[in-house]
């Protein structure tokens, strides 16, 4: 593991709103770390670093706790709908050589056959992985498939270590024609030329 992922945790014992708040405002993120029997610790991480690690999916925090080392897998991460601030981070207590249960994003990779289009059905997969060797994502590749191929999780090429949870059946990523585009019939038709009716025709007298 990258020592990038090294992170100094201050454990805490004041909970509640404004708490949080000062903590944020102080630029740490406040978190739980929770699992295997053990009572749920709460923490406060350095908001900076943390924030940049956890751009990564499924993402595993080497914590140092009063000196302690622990292993924990970032399980949910809250955020305000409206800032994207990080309001408060779920951690999973691991150990090394575990199994975890994760969802890994699915990337797809090369061209479809000529005027198709593959379309991602399923954008992660549900696998297990060892918690110290958790892949960033699985790849699919899509190169020369024609239309009405599909791509199920049983087809997927997982990285070594990694199995397969989802159920085989799921449908990963479709190929298929794009429909024709289909006019508007509500659209004003051109103006159509009229003719008018010659002026009123004088009365013979």
């Amino acid at each position: 593991m990258s020592d990038e992922n090294k992170v100094v945790a201050e454990t805490r014992t004041s909970f509640g709103k404004g708490f949080a708040r000062r903590l944020r405002a102080a630029g740490k993120i406040p978190a739980v770390i929770y699992g295997h029997g053990t009572d749920p610790v709460h923490v406060a991480l350095p908001g900076h670093q943390v924030s940049l690690i956890i751009r990564r999916a499924n993402a595993l925090l080497d914590l140092d706790i009063d000196g302690t080392s622990q292993l924990a897998l970032v399980k949910d991460v809250q955020k305000d709908p409206v800032h994207q601030i990080i309001e408060h981070i779920d951690l999973l207590v691991v150990k090394k050589g575990e199994k975890v249960a994760i969802d890994l994003p699915v990337v797809v990779t090369g061209e479809s056959f000529s005027g198709t289009i593959a379309t991602l059905d399923a954008a992660t997969l549900a696998v297990e992985a060892e918690a110290t060797h958790i892949p960033e994502n699985v790849e699919v590749s899509v190169e020369g498939l024609e239309e009405g191929a599909h791509i199920t999780a049983a087809d997927v090429k997982l990285p070594k270590g990694v199995t397969l949870v989802a159920d085989p059946e799921t449908l990963v990523v479709a190929i298929s024609v794009p429909a024709a585009p289909v006019e508007d019939e509500t659209a004003e038709a051109p103006a159509e030329e009229t003719a008018e009716a010659p002026a009123e025709e004088t009365a013979a007298e």
